[in-house]
């Protein structure tokens, strides 16, 4: 016997060991290293509760139902609890959803909130000790919350709002709901139909392991369309256990949810079952750190696949944006598509860490596009919110289209693209568009420049795709838009400048001063004039090159941007995490750095990525600077440690920069595998970087990614 332990035990021993051409074999837990509580203070706008990948539910705890540090819900400095929703967003500057708030209490108290008194915090699970001396604890599969509540004794209550939701600039929320209190006395199922950020139907089942003893709604304030409930228990053991099964289709889809993905009471294996599926997603990448610097990193692996949330039932079914039901291709209908911050890194990014999940978005976009008649631009449980500008789900077609993904009808989406870009709808009138070159400031008074330069985005990537597929007049006609930005080009201050229809600049110019719809409209979008100059960057960076009179004047110009300071600075206005006018905080910034690459000091892009790495992200509570915006603060954060990033997020390219760790391994499949191997940390220096001896300059292919080797920065 002790020789053949002795054989399994060497033979665990290989399997521990590596080389440069094997992937690493163990069962590491990586889950050890999230900590769901950064970004949860301050500006990030993330939540501590639990969720499955890509999921439909979200459980966690509520602090209150409105305001905008509370997109998600929660706060960690707010002491108070007013109960346990079931579904949210992630980073988001708006609120939405907080369906099904559940309170547990006891006593004769009126007052529905408690303070915390000890929470906990990891992946698949939540827990809190309350005030009123009770213990919630969360988790939850794809499509169903677990609750379980821990009372002193087993006389229990517990308030069900079907009233509440998180609130978006609206005291109404419900415009009406059908509950049915079921005869088992241990369910309660129904449906609301709620107008917020979207208008939108959920459907649910809520469900729990023992009958309640009594129920009495209570009163309705002025406005509420959905009833509140009281329910009292007489407890066994002094644990009330429930779970909450939602749909976009049904209460029987909700049903079946359940049914399926959770047909047992077994708090502990959800759990643990939920830790086993997200060390398949964060053991994807392997870095050489400390903990600290896995701490970040891990929790940025994580809240990069929260969302998009597939909210497909199990059957398949789903309600579309036109308010009917269609049947999901492969079972996936992905939402909370926040796309005009996740097209540029954190889409690049599930290309090469979730290849599998890529042509189900795609195919979202043009199920989408089908009930709606142009695709997605930002929705929320399936429903288009029309926030932001540009419409990007383009590039995202068209940078799956380049790295091969052939899961969708490539005809399809090119009339899909075509039509979204050349017949109006709400934010994108084309007639002004392609009558002017850019959209004036006289005829649109808000985010004139802003929305002429990301429909130059999705207009180059267009022309991008049509070309390739041999659809030469398409190509030409969108080659054409994509130069529209070189209207609004002042060549006297190097910046992209608002102009009125009869062809002049706006003036006064405030170059420094940013802008946003809500806040202070003007040109811009949650950005300055001095940010947004370089979105033409992402695609046309030769020709923005010339633009500004070649190398010298273009280092020139990116040294001046890094270096310009502004006192007025607004976080409100998209204005966090400044470097002179470089906002790591909002989107439109993320590329600059890696334009260094470009320049005549590619060096100095290094210095300011590594600055850029080092100072706005951490591993406390307030470690994201600005909204995480469904995972883009942190895709850049992914990328950035590899050292590479996709500054036109439509190619299938990405700009080299500099590694943040010494090692780190791509496990990209079973065969591939690509390593990081960094030997300097000398900033001032100009890199020499190999792929398997192969030297690289400014660009490595995802075709060369995803082959796997070598890649060494030296």
């Amino acid at each position: 016997m002790q020789k053949y332990l002795f054989i399994i035990l060497a033979f665990s021993t290989f399997l521990s060991c590596t080389d440069n051409n094997k992937v690493e074999l163990r069962s590491a837990d990586y889950t050890k290293y999230v900590d769901p509580f950064i970004g949860t203070d301050g500006t990030g706008h993330t939540f501590p509760g639990p969720s499955r990948p890509f999921a439909m539910v979200q459980p966690g705890p509520d602090n209150t139902d409105q305001g905008w540090d509370y997109t998600s819900g929660y706060q960690l400095k707010d002491s108070t609890i007013i109960g346990f929703s079931n579904t949210r967003a992630s980073g988001t500057g708006i609120s939405e959803f907080g369906d099904i708030l559940l309170y547990p209490f006891n006593g004769n108290s009126s007052k529905y909130s408690a303070k915390k008194i000890k929470e906990h915090a990891e992946v698949s699970y939540y827990s809190v000790e309350l005030s009123n001396n009770i213990k919630a604890e969360l988790t939850s599969t794809e499509r169903v919350s677990f609750h379980r509540y821990t009372y002193p004794n087993n006389k229990a209550k517990l308030l069900v709002n079907l009233q509440h939701g998180l609130r978006f600039l609206t005291d109404s929320l419900v415009l009406d709901s059908a509950i049915k209190l079921e005869a088992d006395k241990k369910t309660i199922s129904g449906y609301c139909h709620t107008k917020n950020w979207v208008e939108r139907k959920y459907f649910f089942t809520l469900t729990f392991d023992q009958k309640y003893a009594a129920i009495k709604e209570l009163p309705a304030d002025p406005k509420e369309n959905a009833p509140k409930y009281v329910l009292d228990f007489n407890l066994k053991n002094n644990i009330l256990k429930c779970k909450v099964a939602l749909s976009t289709v049904s209460v029987n889809g909700a049903k079946n949810n359940l049914k399926t993905e959770l047909d047992h009471w077994e708090f502990e294996k959800v759990k643990n079952e939920g830790k086993q599926i997200w060390n398949t997603y964060l053991k994807k990448i392997e870095i050489e750190a400390d903990d600290t610097q896995k701490t970040i990193f891990y929790t940025a692996m994580y809240h990069l696949f929260l969302q998009p949330s597939n909210i497909a039932d199990v059957d398949g079914q789903y309600r579309g944006a036109d308010d009917k039901i269609a049947m999901a291709k492969n079972g996936e209908y992905y939402s909370t598509l926040s796309l005009w911050d996740t097209y540029r890194a954190a889409h690049p990014l599930y290309t090469i860490l979730v290849p599998e999940r890529v042509d189900g978005f795609i195919n979202t976009f043009l199920a989408h596009y089908k009930a709606q008649g142009y695709l997605p631009i930002w929705t929320a449980w399936g429903q288009e919110n029309h926030c932001m500008i540009g419409n990007h789900s383009i590039p995202v077609i068209v940078d799956a289209y380049h790295k091969g993904f052939k899961g969708f009808s490539y005809d399809e989406a090119m009339s899909a693209m075509v039509k979204s870009s050349t017949e109006n709808h709400l934010n994108s009138d084309w007639e002004m568009y392609n009558k002017y070159g850019y959209y004036p400031f006289d005829f649109l008074d808000n985010e004139s420049v802003s929305r002429t330069l990301e429909s130059g985005f999705d207009d180059y990537a267009i022309a991008k795709m049509a070309k390739k597929m041999g659809r030469d007049s398409i190509a030409e006609i969108f080659s054409k838009r994509s130069k529209y930005y070189e209207n609004l080009f002042d060549s006297e201050t190097g910046l992209m400048r608002g102009k009125d229809s009869k062809g002049n600049f706006r003036n006064p110019f405030k170059p420094l001063e940013a802008t946003s719809p809500m806040n202070n409209p003007g040109d811009y979008t949650e950005a300055n004039a001095w940010q947004y100059t370089w979105t033409p960057s992402h695609y046309d960076v030769k020709n923005y090159i010339e633009l500004l009179g070649g190398k010298d004047n273009f280092t020139n110009q990116l040294n001046k941007f890094f270096r310009l300071s502004n006192d007025d600075a607004d976080k409100h206005l998209g204005q966090e995490g400044l470097i002179g006018q470089y906002a790591h905080g909002n989107e439109p910034s993320h590329h600059i750095a890696y334009l260094y690459a470009f320049s005549n000091t590619p060096e100095k892009g290094n210095q300011l990525i590594t600055e850029i790495y080092n100072r706005f992200y951490s591993d406390k509570p307030d470690g994201i600077t600005g909204n995480d915006d469904c995972g883009q603060m942190s895709a850049w954060y992914i990328f950035s440690t590899l050292g590479f990033y996709p500054v036109n997020p439509a190619n299938a390219e990405f700009v080299l920069g500099i590694p943040q760790v010494n090692k780190a391994k791509v496990i990209l499949n079973k065969e591939n595998v690509l390593y990081i191997d960094k030997t300097t940390d000398d900033l001032n220096k100009i890199l020499n970087i190999k792929l398997n001896d192969t030297e690289l300059k400014e660009i490595i292919t995802y075709d060369q990614i995803t082959k796997g080797g070598s890649l060494k920065f030296q």
